[in-house]
């Protein structure tokens, strides 16, 4: 049987998911083109001052799919991080308080009558009934607490004045209920949620420097592709080597396969800042990620070791800026995820677009770009490669829920 030709559009999670699992598939001839110098994108760990490892996120790995867990466990070995801790600082109050909020942290606020006041008269109907962000916020856990810990951080988070305007929210599901208490190991246990780390300190890495070293996969970093025919899956690569593929797997933003039809859909970036304190940890035990919801531009901080493991009299700790330095967070609005729908829509046949960029979707993390990366497997195998997909856009079913 002639080989199949596979063009894997994009080096992140996404695309090395992809390649190592069709990798297993005979007859299958598959090109990775990377516009950076190494693969792994935001996933891959870095090492700040040649000692202290970080990622972009950092990203933890947390699936409820115990397959996808298998699955990766065996490749890259895990251990377990439940114990990880959130906080929020509320500068109104001049105090820090878990987050998601609970209600041990309500009665050490100055206002707690009035919060409770609020949280004694919401409605669930009304909730269900929100019309966007501000609403869904407001609706279920009062205005007084939406104002001191969630208006602001979003403002900053999407770079926008007015969170009414952001009409979707059902990324965001920390609102509605409030616990009693900060039980996050003990709620992991009771979801059934796999959540850990790399054991080793390049965390991710040798996922993505394995396909280096396999056969039937070819690498192009620093490197671009061009559609020249979209329907005939003929591709310029690095603007003059004219290439035709059999399935092709995209995990940038889509709009660049149809060539900006539609308009360019809008994302936020991060920039980063790194500082390294001379004290073994900087933050409160079991806390790895603290939230700012005021008027200071980043909006949290990281210490890299609660993760990472890593063993230093130093700690490093990295700095979260929003800005429109890179496409890492689609934009939560309605009429920007019906126009990603377009592009999804228009794709042909063999076409399968994954992955946070590929989908347009925010709720998409490590172990769903591995489930989409299974499907696209499961798919190929069950077609024989060829002929029309009875799948087609499987990757559009849950991604475009109005809210």
């Amino acid at each position: 049987m002639k080989k199949k030709k596979v063009l894997i559009i994009g080096g992140g999670i996404g695309g090395c998911a992809s390649a190592n699992i069709l990798n297993d598939i005979k007859n299958l001839d598959i090109t990775i083109v990377e516009k950076s110098k190494e693969l792994g994108a935001g996933v891959r760990t870095y090492f700040y001052g040649g000692r202290h490892p970080y990622t972009f996120g950092p990203r933890h790995f947390l699936t409820k799919n115990k397959e996808v867990y298998k699955y990766f466990n065996k490749i890259i070995p895990m251990r377990p991080v439940n114990y990880h801790e959130f906080i929020t600082y509320a500068e109104k109050d001049d105090e820090f308080y878990h987050y998601p909020l609970n209600m041990n942290d309500v009665k050490k606020m100055p206002d707690k009558k009035k919060i409770k006041t609020e949280l004694k008269n919401k409605k669930i109907s009304k909730i269900n009934k929100s019309q966007n962000l501000e609403e869904y916020w407001i609706n279920s856990i009062g205005k007084t607490l939406y104002e001191k810990v969630i208006k602001d951080y979003n403002k900053k988070m999407w770079m926008t004045n007015d969170v009414s305007k952001i009409d979707t929210f059902n990324w965001s599901p920390k609102g509605a209920t409030l616990k009693k208490s900060n039980d996050t190991t003990e709620a992991w246990e009771k979801k059934n949620i796999f959540s850990c780390y790399p054991i080793k300190l390049n965390g991710y890495n040798d996922y993505f420097d394995m396909l280096h070293k396999k056969k039937g996969v070819k690498i192009l970093l620093n490197s671009t592709v061009k559609v020249f025919n979209l329907k005939e899956k003929i591709f310029y690569i690095n603007d003059k080597i004219k290439k035709k593929f059999d399935i092709v797997i995209n995990t940038i933003s889509p709009e660049y396969l149809l060539d900006n039809h539609y308009g360019e859909l809008p994302y936020i970036g991060r920039d980063l800042q790194f500082i390294v304190f001379p004290t073994e940890y900087v933050f409160p035990r079991d806390i790895s990620f603290v939230y700012y919801a005021g008027k200071e531009q980043f909006t949290r901080m990281v210490e890299y070791k609660k993760f990472t493991n890593y063993k230093s009299k130093h700690s490093l700790i990295g700095l979260e800026f929003p800005s429109m330095n890179g496409k890492h967070y689609p934009l939560p609005y309605k009429k920007e995820i019906q126009r990603a729908f377009k592009y999804l829509k228009n794709l042909p046949e063999w076409y399968f677009s994954i992955g946070r960029a590929g989908t347009y979707r925010y709720a998409v993390d490590i172990d769903d770009c591995i489930e989409q990366a299974l499907k696209i497997k499961q798919i190929i195998e069950t077609n024989n490669y060829d002929g029309p997909l009875p799948l087609k856009k499987w990757y559009l079913e849950d991604n475009f829920d109005n809210r």
